[in-house]
């Protein structure tokens, strides 16, 4: 079993622990006493429910913790207004108060709902988050993050609302579907572009059996990814600086989600948007040359789909990166990396780049131009 404790600096009492345990799902009712309560919320979506909640509820009651299940259709579409409205009135109707907690089970959707319905339930319940996708645990599941998305943004409308606890079980992934499970590796290939160069040639090497789910390199994957996360989320728990460079590939990648209905995998998403912002870097001057390149060659080995098709209306996609929370004063900012491992500085300090969408223009069309050459060649 390994420990990792994430500090909350303005708040030292809110400091967490993340225990990644193969087999800890077994012993969730022992994760449980860092947040004691009367009962206890487990939130899954209609999937995960099937798969692990009886296991959930079984090992709280061993542990003579009282607890419910409540579930939510799967699917990011489902992560909504109306669902979070839904599942505040179930708790309410089976009469569950402020001495209660939220156990999120599940993936990133159900991490992001179940922790919002935590955060604004009854003024707000502790929660623990046990992610069961690769995605989640090496990255969504730590850092306070919830929300909900609205009018076709994500996370539109959201709190921070650090967990209590977080466990991760790699056995979880043994259910999981391979191409969620390559999805997940693109936040993995983030972490390591914007803060550990070793941890990407680390990756590099690792690249086929982390493609195709060898245990120990995906535990090792989960462990090194969440302590970048740690450290930069201890930096800044409510992202007012540095955090905001965990955000590297998601201006893009979120505007592309969007723009596809959610079809896109979020991680798929987050590749195609390194893959834009690396090019835009070099294009101005900040990223060193080659950085794309190395990027394309590190998900296409991970076995990250290249999902930019023509046609794609450029357009379209920055008008969908404008409704993002990332914009400031009408503008977009992006997060560009110098090189592997490290992220170029803004101007004052700053962590992300201000560029007018006219000068976006010509390095992001020139990168999907690439990404459709790429695509029909290998057709």
């Amino acid at each position: 079993m390994t420990v990792i404790r994430v500090a909350v600096p303005a708040r030292p009492e809110r400091a967490y622990e993340i225990r990644l345990e193969p087999g800890g799902l077994d012993r969730l009712g022992d994760l449980c006493s860092s947040a004691p309560a009367h009962r206890y919320a487990v939130i899954a979506d209609s999937h995960v429910a099937e798969l692990y909640g009886p296991r959930a509820l079984r090992a709280l009651a061993a542990d003579g913790k009282e607890a419910e299940l409540f579930t939510f259709p799967a699917g990011e579409w489902n992560k909504s207004a109306s669902e979070w409205t839904r599942l505040c009135g179930e708790l309410m109707q089976e009469g569950f108060g402020r001495d209660s907690a939220v156990v999120a089970l599940g993936g990133g959707v159900t991490g992001d709902l179940a922790g919002f319905v935590a955060s604004t339930y009854a003024r707000g319940l502790p929660v623990i988050q046990v992610p069961t996708t690769l995605l989640s645990m090496l990255d969504s599941s730590v850092g306070g993050k919830t929300g909900i998305d609205a009018g076709q943004v994500k996370n539109a409308v959201g709190t921070f609302h650090h967990p209590a606890a977080v466990l991760i079980d790699p056995q979880c992934l043994s259910t999981l579907p391979r191409y969620q499970r390559i999805s997940g590796l693109a936040e993995a290939v983030k972490a390591a572009a914007i803060r550990d160069r070793e941890f990407f040639a680390w990756i590099e090497q690792h690249a086929g059996p982390l493609r195709d789910g060898e245990a120990d390199a995906l535990t090792d994957l989960i462990e090194r990814s969440l302590r970048i996360k740690s450290e930069v989320v201890a930096e800044d728990p409510e992202e007012r600086g540095v955090r905001a460079i965990l955000n590297f590939g998601h201006t893009f990648g979120h505007a592309l989600e969007s723009m596809s209905g959610f079809s896109v995998l979020h991680g798929e998403a987050v590749a195609a948007g390194m893959r834009m912002e690396a090019r835009l870097g070099e294009s101005e001057g900040v990223t060193a040359a080659g950085v794309g390149e190395r990027l394309d060659e590190i998900l296409a080995r991970c076995g990250l789909p290249e999902v930019l098709e023509p046609p794609l209306d450029l357009d379209e996609l920055l008008d969908r990166a404008r409704t993002d929370k990332k914009v400031r004063e009408g503008s977009l900012r992006w997060v560009l990396l110098a090189d592997v491992g490290r992220v170029a500085p803004g101007p004052r300090g700053s962590h992300t780049h201000e560029i007018p969408v006219a000068r976006c223009r010509g390095p992001l069309e020139a990168a999907l131009r690439k990404a459709f050459e790429a695509t029909d060649s290998s057709t």
